[in-house]
Formats: structure tokens, C-alpha cells, sequence
């Protein structure tokens, strides 16, 4: 029994590995998870500790909801769904070691999710079978057990602290982002956002957060946007497009994804080395928040 269980678990992995090598799937289905219960765009909220109880409980359903849709993972019979024609109920945890398994799981595989919003952020997806010696005695009311030392060191991991999609909300200080945010106009809100994270990722449910408007994009464009704004500044806004790419390549900067923004503000250069070329001149990172002249043009798209 066991070595028919350590070969279905083995397949489990190598049909979720054939799916999401990188697990740069899962890592996105988590983010968009933890930004859907923020609703930033009509709350103005962007950290785990504003949810409300219900909300964090709620996680779990998404979590599960999400990662079906984007796999398509056939219903389960007994479980949750199947995974290469076995049945798999899906846990999901804030923190390891928090995942509540219920009776109907037992002696059944259990796809192990947590995540961690924060400055840093991480998650770990791991699998296990809910065999008897794995759990501890459900004290809870509906039977619910944990894993047990020995379970915990049955899980197999296929990602381990894995870097979760920032939120850069959470990685500028807190009175930064308090200042941001208590600023009357969403178009100035969204200005001060990219005065303030420049070279970090921006992704586009931060600025509808920072926003809160139905068209939030709208004020990250030129034409009265952030990037019209800041561009006497020496503030450039770069998007997903490939020119920008190229610009945030040659840069050094984190290139922007779907979605994303990046901004930082540029100076004219002297020689190509670590420059990138916009509209026939070389420019490069400005040195210091002295050197401020009126941003280039960007390509157009």
C-alpha cells in the first residue's frame, strides 16, 4: 500500500510539473487570490491584517476555485477534483502546518497551499497522503485534523518558500504608503505612487488600489495620466510593451509583465554603458534627486 501511495503521489507531481514547471501559474493564481479578497479598488485595502475574519476564512474556497479554473481540473467524485485521474482535496494555510483535514480526506492525498503577503512574500505547495499515522486526533467540533510531526515530514514539496508576486504597497513603509493614501485625489494618489517606488513592479491591482476609480489604468497613461505628470520630473513609466521592455532591460530594471508598471527616473548619459537608447540619445538611471531634467519621449506603441 505504501509503495502504490509513494507512486501516486510521484505521478501527482509529475503531471502538476508538466503543467507549471515553474510554478510561476500557481504563484499568480495565489497574488490575484489574495488581491481579490483585498478588492482594493473599491476598499482601499492592500494588507491580510484589513481583512475581516469571514474573508480570511474564505481564502481557502478561492484558492481552490482558482487553481481548478486555471488547470481545469476535472470535479472530484469524493474530493475536491483530480488531478491526472486521482482524486485530490485541496488545503489551503496562511501559515504551514495550519491546514485543517477533514474526515472525508482521510486516507486520501491532500494538495497542501500556503502564502504569505508581506514585504517579502512566499509560498509553498506540497502534497501528503491524510493516513492515520500523518494526522493528529481531530479535537474540533467537525473532526478536522492537523498534520502531525510525522505528516509534516511526509509532505513532499514541490515549491518551497517560493517568492510570491510582491504587492510593493507592502514593501515601502507603512507611513509612506499612509501618506499615499491619504491624499484626497486618485489621480495624485496614483502620481505619488510612482514618485515613490521607483524601480520596483507595479502591478495594475495596485494602482486601481491607490486609484479606487473604475478607469484606474487611465491614470497611469500619458494624455493626463502619471506618466504626462512626472515626465518633467525625469519620470519615466514603463509598461508591458516590448520597447519598454527593451528600456527596462537595458536599464538593469525588473521588466514589467502583463499588467505591470515600472517607473525611475532617467538622466541623459555620456557614454551607452549601462544606458538605454530612447528616441536617438542614451539615457541612464539619475545618480541623485538632484539631477532632474524632463524625461524623453517614449516610443510610441
Amino acid at each position: 500500500m505504501e509503495h502504490a501511495a509513494d507512486s501516486e503521489i510521484i505521478r501527482i507531481e509529475n503531471y502538476l510539473r508538466s503543467l507549471d514547471p515553474s510554478g510561476n501559474r500557481i504563484a499568480e493564481v495565489l497574488r490575484k487570490t489574495i488581491d481579490q479578497l483585498y478588492d482594493g479598488q473599491h476598499t482601499g485595502r492592500y494588507r491580510w491584517d484589513q481583512l475581516y475574519k469571514t474573508e480570511k476564512t474564505h481564502c481557502g474556497t478561492l484558492v481552490e476555485i482558482n487553481l481548478q479554473r486555471e488547470f481545469r481540473f476535472t470535479d472530484g467524485t469524493i474530493m475536491d477534483f483530480q488531478v491526472d485521474g486521482i482524486e485530490v482535496d485541496c488545503k489551503y494555510s496562511q501559515r504551514i502546518g495550519g491546514w485543517m483535514i477533514p474526515p472525508e480526506a482521510r486516507e486520501q492525498f491532500c494538495m497542501l497551499v500556503s502564502a504569505e503577503d508581506g514585504p517579502t512574500p512566499v509560498w509553498c505547495f506540497g502534497l501528503v497522503r491524510a493516513t492515520a499515522e500523518n494526522l493528529n486526533s481531530g479535537a474540533n467540533r467537525d473532526a478536522k485534523a492537523t498534520l502531525n510531526a510525522r505528516g509534516r515530514t511526509a509532505v513532499r514539496w514541490l515549491w518551497r518558500d517560493a517568492p510570491l508576486p510582491p504587492n510593493v504597497l507592502l514593501q515601502l513603509p507603512k507611513e509612506v504608503v499612509e501618506g499615499i493614501m491619504a491624499i484626497s485625489s486618485g489621480a495624485q494618489r496614483v502620481n505619488q505612487l510612482f514618485r515613490v517606488a521607483q524601480g520596483k513592479i507595479v502591478r495594475r491591482t495596485v494602482v486601481a488600489t491607490v486609484a479606487q476609480q473604475d478607469d484606474y489604468m487611465k491614470r497611469v497613461r500619458a494624455n493626463g495620466g502619471a506618466r504626462s505628470a512626472l515626465k518633467p520630473e525625469g519620470i519615466l513609466i514603463l509598461g508591458q510593451y516590448d520597447s519598454h521592455a527593451k528600456i527596462a532591460a537595458a536599464l538593469g530594471l525588473p521588466v514589467p509583465g502583463p499588467g505591470d508598471s515600472i517607473s525611475i527616473r532617467v538622466h541623459p548619459a555620456s557614454t551607452p554603458s549601462g544606458a538605454a537608447e530612447i528616441g536617438g540619445s542614451f539615457w541612464r538611471i539619475a545618480n541623485t534627486t538632484d539631477e532632474v531634467v524632463e524625461a524623453p519621449d517614449l516610443p510610441k506603441i
